[in-house]
C-alpha cells in the first residue's frame, strides 16, 4: 500500500479544566515518517543503492533527483532518463514505495565515491552521514549571479504566504518546508516534508525536472533554521537570496558570503536580520524633517 503524507493515530488527550484534569481519546493527524531508499542506474547496469532519508511520502520522484542534483550527481535533468519506483524482486512488496530508482541516460558520469556518506540519514540533519568532515562541503559550490533586487516589504509578505501554502503542516503542526518566489512574491512552488533538507531536495528536484534550474532571479524561503547544507544546497541551484525564518549557523552565513548569496534570518511579521549580501535588499530611505 503506498503510504499518504498523514496518518491518523488514536491520541489520549489531557488537559486542565476548573483545575481538574479532563482525559479524553480522540484520533489525531500525524505527519507520515516512511525511509526512502535511492538508487542509481546507469544505462545497461543494476541500480546501486546510494541513501536512505527518512521522509515525508510525496514528491519522492523529486525529492530523489533533488537529492542527486545538490550532491553533484547528476548535473541537468539531461542526466535523467527516468525516475521509478523499484519493483524488484529483492524489495520487499510493502516497501516499494519506498525505494526510487533513478536511471541515468546514456553518457551520464556517474562516480559513487562523490557521495561518500553512510546509507542512513536522520530527517533533522542531511550531512550527519557524511564520511569525513572533507566530504561536507564536498565539491566548490558556483558563485551567485547578479541575483534579484527585492524589496524588505515583499520579503517581510513571504512567511505568511508560505504559511498558506502549508497543506500538510496546517493539519499536522508537523513539517518543515521550502518554497520559491518571485522577486515580487509571487508563491510559484512550496514543498513540505519531516526533513527540513528533503523540503529543500523536493523543491530544487522539481525545478531540475522542470527544465527551471538555476533559480537565478528567485528568492528562496525556508521555514526554520538556516544550516550549512541548506545553504549549500541552495547554492548549487543557483539562488542568489535565501530567506529563513529562523537563526542561521556561523558554517551557513560563511558559505553565504563565500558564494555571494544574499542570506536573510528571523524573517518575522516586522523585522529580518541580514547575514550576507545586502546589496540585493531595497529598504526604503527613513524620511528627514525639513524646515520650512
Amino acid at each position: 500500500m503506498r503510504p499518504g503524507s498523514t496518518t491518523r493515530r488514536a491520541v489520549e488527550e489531557v488537559s486542565l479544566r476548573g483545575g481538574e484534569a479532563v482525559r479524553r481519546r480522540r484520533r489525531d493527524t500525524l505527519a507520515t515518517e516512511e525511509p526512502l531508499e535511492i538508487r542509481v542506474a546507469r544505462a545497461g547496469e543494476a541500480a546501486q543503492r546510494i541513501s536512505v532519508t527518512m521522509r515525508t511520502p510525496g514528491s519522492d520522484f523529486e525529492l530523489a533527483a533533488g537529492f542527486l542534483f545538490t550532491e553533484g550527481v547528476v548535473r541537468s535533468a539531461d542526466d535523467v532518463a527516468g525516475i521509478r519506483y523499484c519493483v524488484d524482486a529483492d524489495v520487499d512488496g510493502a516497501q516499494q514505495y519506498n525505494v526510487v530508482s533513478v536511471h541515468l541516460a546514456r553518457g551520464a558520469s556517474f562516480d559513487p565515491e562523490l557521495l561518500r556518506r553512510s546509507f542512513y540519514t536522520t530527517s533533522s540533519c542531511g550531512v550527519c552521514g557524511k564520511a569525513s568532515i572533507q566530504a561536507v562541503r564536498g565539491e566548490a559550490c558556483p558563485v551567485a549571479g547578479p541575483g534579484p533586487a527585492v524589496d524588505a516589504a515583499t520579503l517581510l509578505s513571504l512567511p505568511a504566504r508560505l504559511r498558506g501554502a502549508q497543506a500538510v503542516f496546517e493539519r499536522t503542526g508537523g513539517l518543515h518546508a521550502a518554497a520559491l518566489f518571485t522577486a515580487d512574491g509571487e508563491l510559484l512552488r512550496a514543498r513540505e516534508d519531516v526533513g527540513r533538507h528533503n523540503a529543500m531536495d523536493k523543491l530544487v528536484g522539481a525545478g531540475l525536472l522542470a527544465g527551471e534550474l538555476p533559480f537565478a532571479d528567485r528568492v528562496l524561503l525556508v521555514s526554520g533554521r538556516l544550516s550549512f547544507e541548506l545553504v549549500q544546497k541552495a547554492a548549487r541551484a543557483g539562488v542568489a537570496v535565501l530567506a529563513g525564518v529562523s537563526a542561521p549557523s556561523s558554517l551557513a552565513v560563511e558559505l553565504a558570503a563565500e558564494t555571494g548569496m544574499t542570506l536573510v534570518g528571523f524573517l518575522r511579521e516586522s523585522r529580518f536580520n541580514v547575514y550576507a549580501g545586502g546589496e540585493r535588499i531595497v529598504v526604503p530611505a527613513a524620511p528627514t524633517d525639513r524646515e520650512g
